[in-house]
């Protein structure tokens, strides 16, 4: 039997997990929207339990949503000059909080890495690229099948990206 102490305890270090997902939690966050995005996760995906009043998802989503998440977590950032995935970064800040912890540090900082959410298929950029003549991308160096896929990722309402090469040119779009 367990005493109260042990229970207390065991409230606290449950609580911090809790608390130490908080500033990761956009991780997830995104990978949700991304999922939606890219067709990995749709709505007939989902099933309504009337027992406990919550949504449940089918295993098969599952699986593609877990695949999404692990592509998140192991994507790299830049971080004390270095490209880390995401789980060594929380690794790292979770040390970082135990050395504040016991003193053996007078810093924490969960600000960095900030999070870089940029998107490169914003509505101004979709528009420029439907109203992109054959003319004007054979003038800035896009060739006819890249200006075909350029389309119909604008017309689609997925996210998407450009090449780098191709990136460059389209910014020169008046």
């Amino acid at each position: 039997m367990k005493n109260c102490t042990d229970f207390s305890d065991y409230q606290t270090k449950q609580s911090l997990a809790y608390d130490l997902q908080e500033p990761f939690r956009w991780l997830v966050d995104l990978s949700v929207v991304q999922a939606f995005e890219s067709g990995a996760l749709e709505l007939h995906d989902f099933y309504f339990t009337g027992d406990d009043y919550s949504y449940r998802f089918e295993a098969e989503a599952k699986r593609r949503f877990i695949e999404v998440l692990r592509e998140r977590f192991n994507s790299g950032v830049k971080y004390q000059g270095k490209v880390l995935k995401w789980d060594t970064i929380i690794e790292q800040k979770i040390s970082e909080l135990g050395r504040f912890l016991t003193g053996r540090s007078s810093i924490i900082d969960f600000m960095e890495p900030a999070p870089k959410l940029e998107r490169q298929d914003d509505k101004e950029m979709r528009t420029k690229i439907l109203a992109l003549t054959s003319l004007q991308a054979k003038e800035l160096g896009i060739g006819k099948s890249t200006l075909h896929y350029l389309r119909k990722n604008a017309r689609s309402p997925n996210s998407f990206r450009t090449y780098r090469k191709v990136q460059v040119k389209l910014p020169r779009l008046v």
